[in-house]
């Protein structure tokens, strides 16, 4: 049983997946950031891999991917830092990027990478349905890898059901079709959330794209099994010269 499987056979609701941006706010802070995470009630982290033309991120995100970009930060350098990282670090963590720059590293040697690090499951939202399929998931599967597809409000019943059969680990209901950090109504996100709880999907289902306090966790949870926060996060470090303090402060707030 890997990480995510244990995670979610112990704990069926309140999962918070939390996302950070790999060499942010400065170049040698991804374990640091990680650390506490972990030690302030993250049950998931998700580590974002800077590129520079992010197609799902909001502006806050892709400014702290900018920097860390400008810090020196890419796949090699990551990998380097998570060279011992489960010496300390024991909840899953999953990659959050995008198929040019794993690309351009090479697609079997990134993943035996993750697999040696080791990495519980990836999310690379332009990795195409068919592609996985026909090319990579094969090859995420074969180093041990979870593969979480990314479903929204517009996905038909038919094809969500599709890709929660492909997907490992669990689905990530995206809450809108907009970019990450941006403010919304909740209310039709909730119908949204309702007709996936219904389909009794074979992943548990996690929500992302505009949760960002103790109210919207809170909303996200009643019709999921937990949700991700991410642009308010990076917010929350942006200026700290404590990234421990910074990130027990707004992790308490969420889980007070």
């Amino acid at each position: 049983m890997n990480r995510l499987e244990e995670l979610f056979q112990r704990k069926k609701e309140q999962i918070l997946n939390v996302y950070c941006t790999a060499g942010y706010p400065q170049p040698d802070s991804t374990i640091t950031v990680m650390k506490a995470l972990q030690e302030h009630g993250a049950d998931l982290i998700e580590l974002g891999m800077p590129y520079s033309d992010p197609l799902a991120d909001g502006p806050v995100i892709q400014e702290s991917g900018a920097k860390a970009i400008a810090n020196g930060m890419s796949i090699e350098k990551l990998f380097q830092q998570l060279k011992d990282f489960r010496k300390e670090i024991y909840v899953p963590v999953i990659l959050m990027g995008y198929m040019n720059p794993v690309l351009q590293f090479g697609f079997e040697k990134f993943c035996q990478y993750c697999a040696d690090a080791p990495i519980d499951g990836l999310i690379l939202p332009d990795l195409p349905e068919y592609e996985y399929e026909t090319e990579y998931g094969a090859i995420m599967q074969r180093y041990g890898l979870d593969f979480i597809f990314l479903v929204t409000p517009e996905t038909s019943a038919a094809r969500i059901r599709k890709l929660d059969s492909l997907s490992r680990g669990f689905l990530y209901a995206v809450s809108s079709s907009s970019i990450t950090g941006s403010d919304k109504d909740f209310s039709p996100v909730e119908t949204y959330l309702q007709r996936l709880q219904q389909m009794q999907l074979k992943n548990p289902v996690l929500v992302g794209f505009g949760i960002k306090d103790k109210t919207t966790f809170n909303m996200a949870c009643k019709h999921a099994n937990g949700a991700i926060i991410g642009s308010a996060y990076i917010k929350a470090l942006e200026h700290t010269t404590d990234i421990n303090e910074s990130t027990k402060t707004f992790l308490h707030q969420i889980l007070k």
